[in-house]
């Protein structure tokens, strides 16, 4: 089998699909990889590193002329698919359920297509989950963000000149990104607060030495493992049960999100209002809409004093960790739907079915 790797051409997006370590693995596996010119430039990876490990370096033309399977991180575009021919086998992030136009595209090509932010949350599957793997870099990189967003440090600090307490962080998502924010505030001497609808979270931010926020009414994880759609009335004593908190907090993360759908918004305009002077928030799940009713995807609203900025569980500021992650991800994914270099299409196997979205010009999920 021929694999493709394409350069990501979303705006903003500086991963690549396969890094080179990932690309060696491969074509130790029997496979053949021809890399689009330049595709893991803004990840550090040049060129020759890729032909180093056995791969071609070909203009994006010729990738998608020569491959059998092409690989992309964000869903293919409409001037992807203008190259794509029929029988051709697709793998990306394609969020299809909110995003129908692309997946009836594909099936009209007579193309299949499986989408990584499909894969179930089971164990066996963790080693090729890419929402996983890239979120626990976005907990992170959310508070080095947000802490040099600050006007403050975040660690008690005593001094000669007197001493500094230590700042208020606040987490909203108990999830892989919330649990890896709140590690790395707590790292960093801040701190640090929680609230999640799931009620099996607390112990999880206790045993980090954060304190959860607890509102009566939470209840479990859905059956694919991500948190249930609030009601109203959750959503009401949530605000009620964490107003006192992050109207005292210097740093705010929020990281809901419920695949598929638009992101709960979990802090109001008027909360806002009533927040701290010089606080920041960091929305997550800006992608989606956002999690803050003022924020905007890659963009900084200032509000009464109060910093908000919309950005996305894509890592893009560390590409080369995140970008190895997600080639790690994605060589457990290939091993698991082939032999001997040739898809298996086994369409009773429950990752080959949940993320098989399209099969030669058929939709199935």
């Amino acid at each position: 089998m021929i694999i493709g790797i394409l350069k990501e051409t979303q705006k903003g997006e500086k991963r690549v699909s396969i890094s080179p370590r990932i690309t060696k693995q491969l074509i130790d596996k029997g496979f053949e990889l021809i890399v689009e010119k330049d595709a893991g430039t803004y990840s550090s990876y040049k060129n020759s590193d890729y032909r180093e490990a056995g791969a071609r370096v070909e203009k994006r033309g010729v990738v998608f002329k020569d491959s059998e399977l092409l690989i992309k991180i964000n869903p293919f575009d409409e001037e992807d698919l203008k190259l794509v021919d029929k029988g051709q086998v697709l793998i990306s992030q394609l969020f299809h359920k909110s995003n129908p136009q692309l997946i009836n595209s594909i099936a009209e090509k007579g193309a299949s297509c499986f989408s990584m932010d499909a894969i179930p949350r089971i164990s066996r599957a963790q080693d090729m989950d890419v929402l996983s793997s890239q979120s626990n870099l976005a907990g992170y990189k959310a508070v080095i963000l947000g802490a040099y967003e600050m006007t403050k440090i975040l660690p008690l600090m005593m001094t000669a000149a007197g001493t500094i307490k230590p700042a208020r962080v606040l987490i909203y998502g108990v999830g892989v990104a919330g649990l890896q924010a709140i590690a790395t505030a707590r790292r960093l001497g801040a701190m640090v607060k929680a609230t999640d609808i799931r009620i099996e979270t607390k112990e999880q931010v206790e045993s980090l030495g954060a304190k959860f926020i607890m509102v009566e009414g939470a209840v479990g994880e859905s059956e694919n493992g991500y948190a249930k759609e609030a009601s109203e009335d959750y959503v009401q004593r949530q605000k009620e049960a964490v107003n006192k908190s992050l109207f005292k907090a210097d740093l705010v993360i929020t990281t809901a999100g419920i695949p598929g759908r638009k992101s709960p918004i979990l802090i109001t305009e008027e909360q806002v209002l009533q927040m701290k002077n010089g606080a920041v928030i960091i929305d997550l799940a800006a992608a989606q809409g956002g999690n803050c009713e003022i924020s905007k995807l890659n963009k900084t609203v200032m509000r009464n004093g109060v910093k908000v900025i919309g950005t996305t569980i894509a890592p893009e500021s560390v590409s080369t960790n995140a970008s190895e992650l997600y080639a790690k991800n994605m060589y457990n994914f290939i091993m698991h739907l082939t032999e001997d270099t040739k898809f298996k299409w086994d369409l009773e196997e429950q990752i080959t079915n949940e993320t098989l979205i399209v099969h030669n010009g058929i939709i199935r999920n």
